[in-house]
This record gives C-alpha cells, structure tokens and sequence, in this order.
C-alpha cells in the first residue's frame, strides 16, 4: 500500500470516529437517548443499520472465500436472508414492537420472569462475544493482508476505535455510523467492479474461464438441504437477534417495524450478487489459492487491480462494515447488562446518570474480551468454521424459543430453557464429538431439535390446558402505547441525526471524488463520489422539514 491508502484510511476513520463522539451529548441525556435512541428514529435507518450489521467484513472473508472457491454457491446461501427477512417482515418485526419492551431481556423479564431473563442474558452474552469476534477478525486479517501490520495489532486498533465511540454516544452513534458506513463500503465495491471485469478480460471471458459449475447455486457441500436448513437459521437470526430486535423496537410504530424488515429484504435481494461478483472474478483472474488463503481474495484483487489511494478507500469500506456490526452487537450487550442485570440485581435505585455510566462500562469491559477472542480465531480451524459453528450450534437454540412465545400463550421457562439446552447441549455434542458432520445436518440439527421440544411442550400444555401469560400477548391500548407518544425531545434527536447523516454523506462523496481525481485511472471514482454528494441534497431537505 502506498502513503496515500494510509492517508485514505486515516480520513476515514477519523470521519467515522468524529460523527460518533458528535452523539456523546444525547447518549449522556438519559437511557432512553443512550438504549433505545429516544425511541422513535426513522424507520430507514435502523433497516439500514440492520443491513450494514447483517452485512460486515465477515461477509466479504467468509463469503468472499465461498465465491472464490464454489462461486454462485455464495450467493445461494444468502438469498436465505432475503426469504428471512420477508417472514421477519410479515410475521415477526411487529410483535416485537407490541411488546413494548426496550429490550429483548426486559420481554423476557416480563413474560417468563428474571431467572430466565438470566439465563438467556448469560448465553446471549457468550453468543455475542464469539459473533463480534468473528466480526473482527476478518477485517483485522484485510488490514493485516495490505499493510506491515501484524494482524493482533490490526484487531487491537479497530476494535479500540469502535469501542470508543460506540461507549461515548449510544445507540444514535451506532444508528448514524452505520448509515455513513453503509455509504463507504457500497462506493468502495462499486469501483472495484469495473476494474476486476477489466482484469478478467470482460464478462464473456471471465464466463469462459470460469471452473465448471460455477454458476450452480448449490453444490455438494452447500446443498439444496443446507439451503432450506440455513434458511430455517436465518429467520430466526434476524427475527430473534437481540442487537435486531432493538432496530424494531426503537421505531415510532408497528408498521415501521415491518418496513425496517421490507427494507433490508430488498437491499440483501440485490447486494450478493454485486458483492460477491469481485472474489468469483479473481478466481479466474488468479486461480491458485489454496487452504486459508481464500479468505484475502478480495483484498488480493484489490491490491492487484486499484492504483493508490483507492485501496485505502475499499479498504475502509470494508472496516465500515466490520465496525457496523461490531458496535451493534458490542452496543445491545452492554445495554442489557446496564438496563435488565445492573439496575435490577446491583441498583435498584440507580439514576440515569448512573444507567449510562454502567453502560459505557460494560462497553469497554465486552469490547475488550472480544477482542481477546478475535485474536484467537486462528486456533480453531479459520473463520468460515467459526462463523458457521457458532451459527448451527447456538442460533436456533438461543432465538427460537424466544420467538415462539411472541405466539404461544402456552410456553413458560420451563419449556424454553429445557428448547434451549436441548439444542445446545445436542449441538455442542456431536460437533465435538460426533466427528465431520455434514452441514445440512449440522444447520438443521441445530434449528430443529428446539424446534421439535417446543412442539412437544406446546401439545403437552395443550392437553393440560395449561396458559402461562395469555395478557402479554395482547395489543397495549393506544393510549399508552410507548410507539403513539414522540416526544419533542425524540423529535430533536432524530433531525439532529439526519443532518449529520446528510452532511457525513455530502463530506463522503466530496472526497471520494477528490480521491477520484488525484488517484490513477480514477474516473469511477470520481463519478461515484459526485453521485453520492447530490444524494446528501434531499437528506439535507428531509431533516429541515422534519
């Protein structure tokens, strides 16, 4: 990398880091301000914030290195969170929001009782730390590839700046940052594109070059069956994340709870294949990969086909990404710990002041550890084993049961925990144990055994008659319902937020096409940083008329 790319970055980051800390005043206000971000922010950031989380670094590693090797396989394995996402919009965004709760923890404080709420809080915390770490790593392992950095020195830097400002301003750093990142990274692969079918010799050859087989969706490994099973994962990931889950409660309304959803359904139905288009060109471009190397493809290509200073730029992009899921998962877990385990078990009495402060310490304290583990990601087999390990093993263990209780009147702690454990314990087993398995039966086992213990619980409480909170699961009256009463203090707070989003956006797309300008063979650059500019034009309109 030339000085340049290290200039790029460094703007960037300190760009990223600046619009954080612009949201240290608000986060301090109250919880509110700091958990749920006054709880009415405008419905298309928080999908976009969803979708920016949902999509990180990770995506480009692990599935970067699926479309290396199996080609539109990658892309067949996420077309899952598009049908996710659609069942999330029609059956799951609005209950969560009919709940009421802030929090996940605090539904399930509710509806099952603190022990549960303990219980789950625990595993989601442990669930959240490998998920992060998963999140760090890759884009420590890009940092690492392109500069002489070591790569724990890359993890120690990134998760040291998302830390920082993800403990200073909140759940509205976390909404805004994601929003501007969003931006980066999409600039940042829209010209890579053009400059890898160049390096490939054009689409037709790139067609011709391409390994037999290329364009299958599935293949043997990642089979029809690993696709159904995947998908069953997917909707309840989405559905039940906890980090998710507040992008549909922090909304005005129910019905803004479902676009939230619609929206990063959209959004995933067209990214993969732009997305996953630059590692399948590098195959042919450089077809010799071998082992873990498949995970730096797409940074390879970067290297091998972008002049100076537009490096840094995909680069950063691709730390955007990194940090919007990083923050949203390290954000939520501190959350809970401040506003569901310190306040209830440790401070009954504790003040706002109080909530905040405990919050931004269980953000650095989580941080942190997961950085720790991110460093210790290599030990156990690479990332694409890790990330899809702790998918099959906890995902439907952990957000299933929950789910279903949005539904069933029936289901108590009883029933979920014993889900719970069923899957963990079953999953965790065989994967240790029970040798190779093959990933359909790995994802299925995992989403189906809890699946199957719900069931049995639901016909047992059936017969036995049995209603565990039948008045939970009904609609809160209009007149008290927390979504019809938008303070004039949220009101500020989300103008405020839209125009640092439009003003981030106009500086964004500025020095995109001053890059576009100074670097060699630029011009997509440049077209694309004066696109993103004239964007921040209706922004700036939307937030005067707020």
């Amino acid at each position: 990398m030339a000085q340049l790319d290290f200039i790029v970055m460094a703007v960037f980051a300190l760009l990223v880091l600046g619009i954080g800390m612009m949201f240290t005043r608000i986060g301090s206000k109250n919880s509110s301000a700091f958990f749920e971000a006054g709880g009415a922010t405008p419905w298309w950031i928080n999908s976009i914030s969803l979708f920016i989380s949902y999509f990180s670094a990770g995506t480009f590693v692990v599935w970067g290195s699926i479309a290396y090797k199996s080609g539109f396989v990658a892309n067949g394995i996420q077309l899952t969170m598009v049908l996710g996402g659609m069942l999330v919009a029609l059956f799951i965004a609005a209950k969560w929001k009919r709940t009421g709760a802030v929090t996940a923890a605090e539904y399930i404080g509710k509806r099952l009782g603190t022990g549960t709420q303990k219980f789950y809080t625990f595993l989601i915390m442990l669930h959240g730390l490998f998920t992060t770490a998963s999140v760090l790593y890759p884009v420590g392992k890009m940092v690492s590839v392109a500069t002489p950095l070591s790569l724990n020195t890359c993890i120690l830097i990134i998760g040291g700046v998302i830390v920082l400002y993800t403990s200073a301003g909140g759940l509205w750093a976390v909404l805004v940052t994601d929003v501007v990142q969003f931006v980066i990274l999409t600039a940042a692969v829209m010209i890579v594109i053009p400059m890898a079918l160049k390096e490939a010799g054009g689409m037709h050859s790139f067609v011709d070059k391409a390994p037999e087989g290329f364009f299958n969706f599935f293949n043997s490994e990642y089979s029809f069956g690993f696709f159904l099973a995947f998908l069953a994962y997917q909707t309840v990931y989405i559905g039940g994340n906890w980090a998710y889950v507040q992008r549909y409660t922090s909304v005005s309304n129910e019905r803004n709870s479902r676009k939230v959803a619609w929206l990063f359904t959209l959004l995933y139905f067209v990214s993969p294949f732009i997305w996953m288009l630059p590692p399948m060109l590098y195959r042919v471009i450089n077809p010799s990969l071998t082992g873990l190397q498949p995970e730096g493809a797409y940074m390879m290509l970067c290297q091998q086909v972008l002049p100076a200073g537009l490096i840094g730029l995909v680069l950063s992009g691709m730390i955007s990404a990194s940090a919007s899921k990083a923050n949203t998962t390290i954000n939520i877990m501190a959350v809970v710990f401040a506003h569901d385990v310190y306040k209830k078990a440790f401070n009954r009495n504790a003040t706002e002041k109080a909530l905040v402060q405990a919050a931004r310490f269980f953000t650095v304290l989580f941080g942190a550890i997961t950085i720790g583990i991110a460093m210790m990601v290599p030990m156990i087999g690479g990332i694409v084993e890790m990330v899809l390990a702790t998918a099959s093993i906890a995902g439907g263990a952990l957000f299933a049961p929950i789910i279903w209780t949005l539904y069933s009147k029936r289901q108590t702690a009883t029933s979920v925990i014993s889900a719970s454990l069923c899957g963990l314990v079953i999953s965790l087993g065989l994967k240790l144990f029970g040798g190779k398995m093959d990933r359909v039966w790995e994802t299925a086992l995992g989403v189906g055994i809890p699946v199957v213990v719900l069931l049995i619980w639901e016909v047992y409480y059936t017969l036995t008659a049995k209603q565990a909170a039948p008045h939970l699961l009904q609609p809160l009256p209009a007149a008290t319902t927390p979504a019809t009463m938008q303070s004039d203090d949220a009101k500020a707070q989300n103008q405020f937020g839209m125009k640092v989003i439009a003003a981030a956006i106009a500086v964004v797309g500025a020095g995109i096409a001053i890059l576009g300008l100074v670097a060699t063979g630029g011009t997509v650059a440049l077209c694309t940083g004066v696109v993103i500019a004239v964007c921040s034009v209706p922004l700036f309109r939307a937030a005067a008329r707020y």
